[in-house]
């Protein structure tokens, strides 16, 4: 009740004085609009979004490419160091990971399955 009271005193107090519209605020900064992420982004986000324009990706945030896992087209492994441990799920409805050292050089096997896996080299942009 008190509601409709409120609400039935605001609409005269409105059509007595009339429609005062103010102007919405406009999110625009003074000059050019609201910046856009590349314009505003500083540091390693930066060098992230640059590398990312151009192509490559940086720290493998990206789904990785699909290989066959045999010896011509072996799984590859980004690393920075000379060996990296990897897990490998031999089948896909196996609840267990088995996991092995990768080193440097050729193409190594799992010792489950036998499914081939390369290390290479990768620098991180910093």
């Amino acid at each position: 009740m008190a509601s409709r009271l409120l609400l039935r005193n605001a609409a005269r107090a409105f059509t007595r004085v009339g429609a005062v519209r103010a102007s919405a605020p406009t999110r625009s900064m003074s000059a050019g609009g609201i910046p856009t992420d590349e314009e505003q982004a500083t540091g390693l986000e930066r060098k992230i979004m640059t590398a990312t324009e151009k192509g490559s990706d940086p720290y493998s945030i990206f789904k990785p490419q699909h290989y066959a896992g045999t010896k011509e087209d072996p799984n590859i492994v980004p690393s920075i160091t000379n060996k990296r441990i990897v897990g490998c799920i031999c089948e896909e409805d196996n609840t267990s990971v088995v996991w092995f050292w990768l080193h440097d050089g050729e193409a190594q096997r799992c010792p489950s399955c036998g499914s081939h896996y390369k290390l290479v080299h990768h620098h991180l942009p910093h």
